[in-house]
């Protein structure tokens, strides 16, 4: 379980906790996962996700029979026109080369062992256009990839799943928004968001069907949110 410390991954860490699964918690921040590990009992391991060689370490280690890979961030959100070398180097970084290497890092032993589950957290945005360029092109980049792990993968046991959720009430604009008002705005939907256990809940889900199943790509938006429509806005002058 990647990006385990807060918000979805640590919701994923509790659930599955909740049913007596050994979960392996994974994620930068050494005190959150502390509190984590005491209050479910999980194992922590306090890893930086494009660290290439701790991640590729950790997968030898453990060996799961599942991987969530989880972690990710988004900034620039509000234009790509602005975004900084920082942010995009980040963005991709984390979003979509660490999570390629992590998913590496599992492979080797899940096609020995003829078994295993790999869900990639990606997002709506991944799906569908949005004004968020750089974070939406990378979670397209998980989308093309779980799509094709799963031809890559025929014949091997091993499952792919991809949540593509909408709106989640987690940190993510603390991080996705520097400007204090922008992110205020950003984090103020006036609709009633996904939460970090809604996700958590399908994800476990998706783990418990019967081995026959692979649910492919989950889509899952609060009620209140759409996708699509024809836009017109005229040009700034």
């Amino acid at each position: 379980m990647t990006g385990a410390s807060s918000g979805i991954g640590a919701a994923v860490v509790r659930s599955l906790r909740g049913r007596d699964v050994e979960v392996h918690a994974a994620a930068r921040r050494a005190d959150r996962l502390e509190a984590l590990a005491a209050e479910t009992g999980c194992i922590p391991h306090v890893l930086d996700v494009t660290d290439q060689p701790a991640v590729a370490a950790l997968g030898a280690q453990i060996e799961p029979n599942v991987l969530v890979n989880n972690a990710g961030l988004g900034r620039a959100m509000g234009s790509l026109a602005t975004a900084t070398p920082e942010d995009i180097e980040r963005t991709v970084s984390t979003n979509v080369t660490a999570a390629i290497h992590v998913v590496r890092s599992v492979l080797p032993a899940m096609i020995e062992n003829g078994k295993g589950h790999i869900i990639n957290l990606s997002s709506a945005t991944g799906l569908y256009a949005a004004p968020a360029a750089l974070y939406g092109s990378t979670k397209g980049a998980m989308h093309i990839l779980s799509l094709n792990l799963r031809q890559e993968l025929q014949g091997t046991g091993v499952k792919v799943t991809e949540i593509c959720p909408g709106r989640v009430g987690t940190e993510f604009y603390d991080v996705a928004v520097d400007d204090d008002a922008a992110r205020a705005d950003a984090k103020a939907s006036g609709v009633e968001d996904l939460t970090p256990d809604d996700v958590a809940d399908v994800i476990t889900y998706a783990l418990s069907v019967p081995w026959r199943v692979n649910l492919g790509v989950i889509e899952m938006m609060p009620t209140e949110q759409t996708y699509g429509g024809a836009t017109f806005v005229p040009r700034h002058t």
